[in-house]
């Protein structure tokens, strides 16, 4: 005999089942996103999941009843922010219906411009990777970009109510830290950048480094080819619980003469042009204004951060194949020998 859609319904006790489901012991996020009109949107979620290394994927359902759920349907980017065991507050303030969560919870743009939270156990800041329909949720899969995480203890949930976890660090653990990989790309005379979604600037990213090789982009639909000269040019932190950045100088190659057509979030920008008031991350700043004046010298040089300002080693002529110059060396040893 056959059961109808309506029949297999009545044989389950919604309330039963939502109690049953309670007894997985989770931890507790706060989902983050932004709508249409660039506003911060967020809600408490404990369905959450990694889902693959390679390549990076996690999941979160988002339930259709919630006040957000038109903007997570909208959006290209969402954070996933691990609360810590002194959060209760934040995962009862994100669970509730106000409309003005954010103004007392400190939160910035790391990569997608998707608000992290600046204080959170961890954080993945992810693009869309697919979205799946499933019942009264929507299962929302993001690709990780960057993450962030700390040592502290995470907030844990079962049977309907907060849960300590005793001892969560194994001996050896220490946090991961992520570097996100940027271009700074020039383009007859002008400077590329990419929208952050929140209405700033920032450098385009890709994952791939090495100078002659195709570059693909986040977020542009176009692979480019940067040109034998790129070289490394700046490797900073950003804050404790952000992403550093390694950063890439270099041109475009293949388009001579004409501006690349990118998707609308990317743009060129002649210095004079450069949006300095929308690029939100001050060491971006600081850095496109030393390449702007190595630029006008001709003569570029390599920053690394440290605690008392940084460092920066200027590179005299242009770069070199080290295989030339590792052959030059053995010969000489071998004459001297």
């Amino acid at each position: 005999m056959k059961v109808t859609k309506e029949e297999e319904r009545s044989t389950i006790d919604p309330v039963e089942l939502r109690r049953t489901f309670g007894t997985f012991v989770t931890g507790i996020t706060v989902v983050t996103t932004r709508d249409q009109d660039g506003q911060p949107r967020g809600m408490t979620a404990n369905s959450f999941t990694s889902v693959s290394l390679e390549p990076p994927l996690l999941l979160v359902c988002i339930g259709k009843t919630a006040s957000s759920f038109p903007a997570f349907s909208s959006s290209e980017s969402f954070a996933v922010n691990v609360l810590h065991d002194r959060q209760q507050d934040v995962a009862n303030l994100f669970a509730s219906k106000s409309v003005s969560k954010f103004d007392t919870i400190a939160h910035t743009a790391v990569h997608t411009g998707a608000p992290v939270l600046s204080d959170s156990l961890t954080w993945f800041d992810c693009t869309v990777h697919d979205r799946v329909e499933a019942g009264d949720h929507v299962i929302l899969i993001g690709r990780v970009r960057a993450f962030g995480t700390t040592p502290a203890a995470p907030l844990g949930f079962c049977r309907g109510r907060y849960v300590c976890v005793e001892d969560p660090m194994p001996p050896g653990w220490t946090p991961s830290h992520r570097m996100i990989i940027g271009y700074l790309v020039e383009h007859e005379g002008r400077i590329l950048l990419r929208n952050d979604g929140a209405g700033g600037w920032e450098l385009p990213t890709a994952t791939r480094r090495k100078p002659g090789d195709t570059l693909s982009l986040e977020g542009s639909g176009v692979v480019a080819t940067l040109t034998d000269n790129a070289f490394l040019y700046s490797v900073f932190d950003v804050a404790d619980q952000q992403p550093g950045y390694v950063v890439y100088r270099g041109a475009l190659a293949g388009w001579s003469g004409e501006v690349p057509d990118l998707s609308p979030s990317f743009g060129f920008f002649a210095p004079e042009e450069l949006p300095w008031d929308s690029i939100p991350v001050r060491q971006i700043r600081a850095m496109l204004r030393r390449y702007l004046q190595e630029r006008a010298d001709a003569r570029f040089g390599i920053y690394v951060d440290s605690s008392d300002g940084g460092r920066v080693a200027m590179i005299d002529g242009a770069p070199r194949p080290w295989r030339a110059m590792n052959g030059a060396v053995a010969d000489h040893e071998i004459a001297e020998g």
